[in-house]
């Protein structure tokens, strides 16, 4: 593929756009496990093109499906009209969501799912009665996309610092890295469960009856790949059944074999009362993202004459049936292969992997759970972001593409990795970092 002569005019998202200007990385292809370089170097995918491409580059039983879909129907729309394939898609995302969801609302993108999902509650609680509950509940150093809703109850603060007009009504529980008691610990850390408790202290800050939601990341991504302590989404889940808040997973990043199973809420046994899904559904060929929600939710909006439209919500290519017929093709590629499962039997083998790494110099933690680790390096002193960021181009020079935040290296390979994958990845990391120094 040739390389543009002018790079100037394509405003890159979530990038420093100068320094990347002045010496680009480009991609010219994919296939399987690694990314074809514009110069002929073969990368190992190390961060699943962006926690999305789940079951690997280039795959053929998805580039059909889009196309003899693009060649049947290309677009519908889905106000007042429909496709098939939209109520085919969503009661096969069911069908792997664990028991007692009833309903699937499809958008385009993980920061469409989390603004849905939030619009959803707030609009729940107002068909019930319960005109109070504005107040949104999110937590420090969650992500929950680029939406002024996600941005809000968001809780990382570069991403907040250039807007100044974001929801009001939103409050933040504390995040639960700790690396001081559980530093280094391999799947859920033991200490922290108690850090939910938190909540009780903004219901009594702010009145049960104001507040709608809680959203968080079952293992918050972006945030640095923080580990959910032992019992702690179990403690808010208690809690905000006790109070009659909804509670809301963002597992944008966690479902589709992330974490060893369809979901977090099932690997886990917790039951949100919204799930908010992205990435892995269409493994990352076509855009697209869906919410889920219980009989409970969806039975509250239809009251009313039967004309009635129940939710003044969605987008132009909500269900569109070119996503759709590349999220039919992922799942069953999912359920053929049973990656599901094998991204739980390979996920001992990050683990391993990834900790022997430890005792490197400037390794400060590392932390994993089922295909997602983190190593945390020690920040230079007035350059926090630096030392991580030299690591991220060090180790793409070498061949692995990882995934860079701060000073926190994250691996999150494909469903279909194999254990030479996972060498190459984890031997390059543990190199780099040393030659960074």
């Amino acid at each position: 593929m040739q390389i543009p002569n002018d790079l100037d005019a394509f405003f890159m998202p979530f990038s420093a756009n100068r320094a990347f200007k002045s010496s680009p990385r480009l991609i010219s292809g994919a296939a399987g496990m690694f990314y074809t370089t514009s110069d002929g170097r073969q990368i190992v995918d190390g961060a699943s093109g962006l926690w999305c491409v789940n079951v690997g580059h280039g795959r053929s039983e998805i580039a059909d499906a889009v196309r003899d879909q693009v060649m049947g129907l290309d677009f519908t729309p889905s106000y007042q009209v429909a496709h098939p394939l939209a109520f085919e898609l969503a009661n096969r995302v069911l069908e792997i969501m664990p028991e007692g969801y009833s309903n699937v609302f499809f958008t385009n993108s993980g920061s469409e799912s989390v603004e849905t999902a939030l619009k959803i509650a707030l609009a729940y609680h107002q068909a019930k009665g319960d005109h109070r509950r504005r107040r949104l509940i999110g937590r420090v150093r969650g992500f929950h996309g680029a939406g002024f809703a996600g941005t809000s109850v968001g809780g990382i603060a570069a991403n907040k610092r250039q807007f100044a007009n974001l929801l009001p009504e939103v409050d933040h529980l504390n995040h639960t890295h700790r690396p001081d008691k559980n530093a280094f610990s391999k799947g859920q850390p033991v200490l922290g469960a108690e850090l939910a408790d938190e909540l009780e202290s903004l219901v009594l800050l702010h009145g049960a009856d104001t507040i709608a939601a809680v959203i968080v990341e079952p293992l918050a991504g972006a945030g640095g790949v923080l580990i959910p302590p032992v019992g702690y989404l179990e403690r808010l889940r208690e809690i905000c059944t006790k109070h009659g808040i909804l509670l809301i997973f963002d597992e944008v990043i966690t479902a589709f074999g992330r974490v060893g199973a369809a979901t977090a809420a099932e690997k886990l046994n917790i039951k949100p009362d919204i799930i908010a899904l992205a990435k892995g559904i269409t493994n990352g060929t076509v855009p697209m993202g869906a919410v889920v929600i219980t009989p409970e939710i969806y039975s509250a909006f239809m009251q009313g004459p039967d004309d009635m439209i129940e939710l003044f919500h969605g987008y132009t290519y909500s269900g569109h049936p070119v996503a759709c017929a590349a999220a039919l093709a992922t799942l069953k590629i999912y359920a053929e292969e049973d990656l599901f499962n094998r991204a739980n039997k390979m996920s001992a083998y990050l683990e391993e992997a990834v900790h022997s790494i430890k005792g490197t110099k400037n390794v400060i933690d590392i932390r994993n759970m089922g295909l997602a680790a983190a190593v945390e390096l020690e920040p230079r002193d007035g350059a926090p972001g630096a030392r991580g960021f030299d690591v991220f181009k060090a180790c793409f020079g070498e061949n692995a593409l990882l995934r860079c935040t701060g000073d926190i290296i994250a691996v999150a390979p494909a469903t279909i990795v194999e254990k030479a994958h996972i060498d190459q990845m984890i031997e390059t990391l543990g190199n780099m970092i040393t030659v960074t120094d």
